[in-house]
């Protein structure tokens, strides 16, 4: 009979989105920095998805999405719709969404 030593770590895994999202929690000015780099690389292969995360978590670590849903006035099954891996929101839902985040989307020229 083979036997296997499975050792049981002490320190538990901390998944990416929470520790994102406990960062944000702890240094709300982080937030725009954070969604400002997100909208920068918007066209950058798996930009688009990124930028939503980075809002979802954003508006997670200010207390989820009900209670945002709550103070904007933005339904929350809008709010998963438009923030979801797959999400397609229209540019007057985003528009919605980051006034009421409290950042603003704005534009740069490419350079070619």
């Amino acid at each position: 009979m083979i036997t296997t030593n499975k050792r049981k770590s002490s320190a538990k895994a901390v998944d990416h989105n929470d520790a994102m999202i406990a960062e944000l929690k702890e240094n709300p000015s982080y937030a725009e920095i954070y969604l400002q780099t997100a909208f920068e690389e918007i066209y950058e292969p798996g930009g688009i998805p990124a930028f939503l995360t980075a809002l979802r978590r954003v508006i997670e670590a200010r207390g989820g999405l009900g209670e945002f849903s709550k103070q904007s006035g933005i339904s929350r099954q809008h709010l998963y719709t438009s923030l979801s891996e797959n999400g397609n929101p229209t540019l007057s839902r985003l528009v919605e969404i980051t006034r009421a985040v409290g950042v603003r989307l704005f534009h740069t020229s490419q350079t070619k």
